[in-house]
């Protein structure tokens, strides 16, 4: 429950799991999850990883802190529940799709489907309070997530990150851009979104583009 459960992701981050850090970061959540009520639930923790192994990652994808609201997060960064309101950053991500590759808006805003073809869709914390964002940052839950990182850039190639704003762009100083596919843009959320930070950056279909040229399956947005 509180380490990704593939034995693919076990291997390359056995060392991490046995840090000091990892595991007072770790006896801090159990702590916060038995006292306070936290997201998303304690088997989604590890989703991004379970849903993407190490072996299958193609594209990377950074947020921040998971969705605090009840019944939002799953564990994978920008992804809702079935049955859950977009928020506002995915609902940008949804029209730049529509924009860049002509897919129309899905009814689910659960973006499992994206992790099953090799997306790890990782939040830079796994965790939060209810109602409080940021509340387990700082915890030890980013370097971790810097760790594996730097394990898929050096361990693989040809990966591509996409790094949607400020916090995002500064979690790739981990990532070697001589051997991945790095594209940078501004965060999804309205108020960057609405700036001219993000609509038009035709990531999507440039992740395919590339993708294509070392002769890997496209990803089915």
């Amino acid at each position: 429950m509180f380490t990704p459960t593939h034995a693919s992701w076990q291997k390359v981050l056995s060392d991490e799991f046995e840090k000091p850090y990892f595991k007072s970061l770790i006896s801090f959540v159990k702590d916060e999850y038995a006292n306070q009520r936290c997201f998303p639930i304690s088997n989604d923790i590890f989703a991004a990883f379970n849903y993407c192994h190490f072996d299958k990652v193609k594209v990377v994808i950074i947020g921040q802190d998971p969705y605090h609201g009840l019944g939002q997060a799953n564990g994978l960064c920008f992804s809702v529940n079935d049955g859950i309101a977009f928020p506002p950053s995915l609902i940008n991500i949804f029209k730049e799709l529509k924009t860049d590759l002509d897919i129309p808006i899905p009814i689910t805003g659960n973006l499992e489907r994206w992790a099953n073809q090799g997306v790890l869709l990782l939040n830079a914390t796994l965790t939060v309070r209810q109602s409080e964002a940021g509340s387990h940052q700082n915890k030890g839950w980013e370097l971790f997530t810097d760790a594996v990182i730097q394990k898929i850039s050096e361990e693989k190639e040809n990966i591509v990150f996409l790094l949607w704003g400020g916090f995002a762009k500064k979690k790739g100083a981990k990532i070697d851009k001589d051997k991945h596919y790095v594209l940078e843009t501004g965060h999804p959320s309205p108020l960057s979104a609405n700036r001219g930070l993000w609509f038009g950056n035709q990531h999507f279909s440039k992740t395919n583009q590339y993708l294509k040229t070392i002769g890997q399956k496209e990803i089915i947005w």
